[in-house]
């Protein structure tokens, strides 16, 4: 029943906004904005919103667009202004109300809550009563919150987490023994939920209640999953008094009814929906590390990877998730394709953690398929950076056991072959398959055209080397393979502009002396110096 109320003030707070006539004199505006945010893409969605709305100001379509854009990335003093004027030009929006609370909440205006809520501006019950028991708090009347906090106990289906709330204020305040009795009543039927479990753990060492806090988390958990819980165990274990920081205040109390409300809906609600709220909740508790997190993996499943990068890089290294996170950071890096900031990613935590990759395909679900060929992935790039090669070939061909046609990793293997002569017809299969996956990207046709090239086969890698460049215009490695193909078909003034475009664009140290060198020499020259062989189809005229 719960859930359902709450996905009823979803839909209401979606469809309440409905677009009104309007003449839209920036109807290309309009247009974008709407695509972009069918397509997730709340920066673009927010600047094509603003934009139309400069056109037409009072339309509540235009309102609600901009301000769950920005809402979406969590811009919050781009969103607040939006929400005020849609509640002052009485435009009623769910989303808007959820931002003037999480506002109001963050600047301790508990007056202003109040004032709100009694004035109609209502989000849900079950958030609203919530919240009402917060702001009492944050009023310094603990016996209003408590009024507030029973009387979510008490409505239908809202038990549980009326009794969370009312547990984390009261050890809030100092008052552990009446914590320690509410969560009793809350885990009467096993444990609530993850971080009341923890909660619970804090409250019975500030107890002096150790062991039984050891019992609470063993019951809870797989102690060796969760970063967070293994940090409290060994404290605990250490007979040390673990304080009670689940909330610090009645503003991370609101941050924690935000999370919550994220665990209620996103199994079976719209991501960008649940986005919100995961959204307000690292905006009321920036140490909030599990809204961080979950926060990245919406944006993950949203298809937003540079926002979930920048959500999981945000969790400080001391924190004990921090691994989880970085993890997580160099999965996206690598969804995202961009495989060499993921491989920067992957070598420095392999250097700050060095049982990090291991430990994290032993906690992987066997059954998570794209989990491990990521984590796999990840190793592989390190150990090969490291210059472990068997390492690296063994994770390389793991991660291709399990997802044979994953273009990244057939390119990345094929492309390390070829660089290390060897397997090269193995290195052209898995290189065309990769190319025949993802056709119009640069570093996999690069791939083809160079594998080609050492292949002998000099006339065919022409057109993937132009074609590779064409879609990596500025990059130096690829700049300079064109004007190695160049050269091997003897059209060496276009090899001397090549390389000239790859010097340009700033390669690193040691492939820019080694252009340099074939600017002065020529390459048949450079490869005997280097002990190899000259490109047996390359003329020796100027």
């Amino acid at each position: 029943m719960l859930k359902t109320t709450i996905r009823a003030a979803a839909l209401i707070g979606a469809l309440g906004a409905a677009p009104v006539a309007s003449a839209d004199p920036a109807p290309g505006a309009y247009l974008a904005a709407r695509q972009a945010a069918a397509a997730n893409d709340y920066q673009s969605a927010a600047g094509y919103f603003t934009k139309a709305l400069m056109s037409d100001p009072q339309n509540p379509f235009l309102m609600e667009g901009a301000m769950a854009s920005y809402l979406s990335l969590g811009a919050m003093d781009q969103a607040v202004p939006i929400a005020r004027s849609m509640r002052e030009t009485g435009i009623e929006s769910q989303i808007a109300h959820l931002a003037l609370l999480g506002h109001d909440a963050a600047s301790d205006n508990w007056d202003a809550i109040f004032n709100s809520l009694e004035e109609g501006h209502e989000v849900s019950p079950l958030v609203d009563g919530l919240v009402q028991g917060w702001a009492a708090l944050g009023q310094g009347a603990m016996d209003r919150a408590v009024v507030n906090f029973d009387s979510v106990i008490e409505a239908e289906g809202m038990r549980g987490y009326g009794l969370y709330h009312k547990a984390l204020a009261l050890a809030l305040v100092g008052d552990f023994e009446a914590a320690e009795e509410t969560f009793r009543a809350l885990n009467d039927r096993g444990a609530f939920s993850a971080r009341a479990a923890i909660a619970h753990a804090q409250v019975l060492s500030q107890l002096d209640r150790n062991d039984e806090a050891r019992d609470i988390l063993t019951a809870a958990f797989n102690v060796d999953q969760a970063p967070l819980v293994r940090d409290i165990t060994s404290r605990l274990e250490a007979d040390e008094s673990v304080p009670f920081d689940i909330v610090d205040s009645p503003r991370a109390g609101v941050a924690e009814v935000m999370f919550m409300i994220v665990n209620v809906l996103q199994d079976d609600t719209p991501d960008g929906y649940v986005l919100h709220y995961a959204r307000l909740a690292e905006y009321l508790d920036p140490s909030h590390t599990e809204a961080l997190i979950v926060t990245a993996a919406l944006l993950e499943r949203l298809g937003r990877y540079d926002l979930a990068g920048e959500a999981f890089a945000r969790v400080p290294k001391e924190d004990p998730a921090y691994q989880a996170a970085e993890i997580g950071r160099i999965d996206v890096l690598y969804r995202a394709d961009r495989l060499e900031a993921a491989s920067e990613a992957a070598q420095a935590l392999a250097r700050d953690f060095p049982d990090t990759w291991g430990r994290a395909l032993d906690l992987i679900d066997a059954d998570n398929g794209p989990g491990r060929v990521s984590l796999y992935f990840a190793r592989a790039i390190t150990s090969h950076t490291l210059d472990d090669w068997p390492e690296a070939e063994a994770d390389f061909r793991a991660a291709l056991e399990i997802m044979p046609s994953n273009a990244g990793v057939l390119n990345y293997l094929g492309y390390s072959l070829v660089e290390r002569g060897e397997n090269l017809d193995e290195a052209l299969d898995m290189i065309e398959r990769a190319a025949a996956a993802q056709p119009d990207n640069g570093a996999i046709i690069d791939s083809l055209g160079w594998v080609l090239f050492k292949l002998g086969d000099y006339e065919e890698a022409v057109g993937y080397m132009e074609h590779a460049v064409t879609l990596e215009a500025v990059d130096p490695i690829v700049n300079d393979h064109l004007g190695d193909v160049y050269w091997a078909v003897g059209r060496k003034t276009e090899a001397h502009f090549q390389w000239k475009r790859a010097l340009s664009f700033g390669p690193e140290p040691e492939l820019a002396d080694r252009i340099k060198r074939k600017l002065e020499i020529g390459l048949d020259a450079v490869l005997s110096e280097e002990g190899r062989a000259p490109l047996t189809v390359a003329d020796d005229s100027p």
